[in-house]
């Protein structure tokens, strides 16, 4: 096995933000079994250490492949871009995030109306799919606007985990 290789060419995929998920777990399993390091119990240390490696790559890759926000990140990373920990947003973009973060508090502060949640939780589901649209077609045209997208993606990400979370709260989970 290539350690060269990224992590679309270890699952022998086309490098795009759209992933099939059933080829990946199909290729995930197959490569699973190949260099699991149990197979490799009774090897050398060096066959045990490289098993142990290859392992710890196929399971980073599928992690990052499986999720959207993870895999747009390794996308852009592939095109020699490095995102910022503190990107300079548009003041509207930031207002908005204020504007959502103060909807989610108000809920928890309230009743706790599960209604109001689940409209919530639609409507942040409805702007991480406009804006992963928005990226699959900006990856190829226009990388600054595709990292513009990426950081979009996270806001909006983090704030339904905070609803996912508000939820397990309010259930008592």
């Amino acid at each position: 096995m290539d350690f060269n290789k990224n992590y679309f060419e270890i699952f022998d995929l086309p490098v795009d933000y759209a992933v099939d998920m059933k080829l990946l777990d199909d290729r995930f399993l197959d490569l699973q079994k190949q260099v699991h390091p149990d197979r490799f119990a009774a090897g050398t240390d060096h066959e045990k250490r490289l098993a142990m490696q290859w392992a710890t790559l196929v399971n980073t890759a599928n992690e990052t492949l499986r999720a959207s926000l993870p895999r747009a990140i390794y996308l852009l990373g592939l095109r020699g871009v490095e995102l910022e920990t503190n990107p300079t947003l548009s003041p509207a973009f930031l207002m908005d995030q204020i504007d959502l973060r103060e909807q989610l508090e108000s809920i928890e502060e309230g009743e706790g109306n599960f209604e109001e949640l689940d409209s919530f939780r639609r409507k942040m589901q409805q702007g991480i799919n406009e804006v992963q649209a928005e990226f699959k077609e900006a990856l190829d045209e226009d990388t600054d606007k595709a990292e513009r997208l990426v950081y979009q993606l996270q806001f909006l990400s983090k704030l339904m985990i905070a609803a996912n979370r508000l939820e397990e709260k309010l259930l008592d989970y």
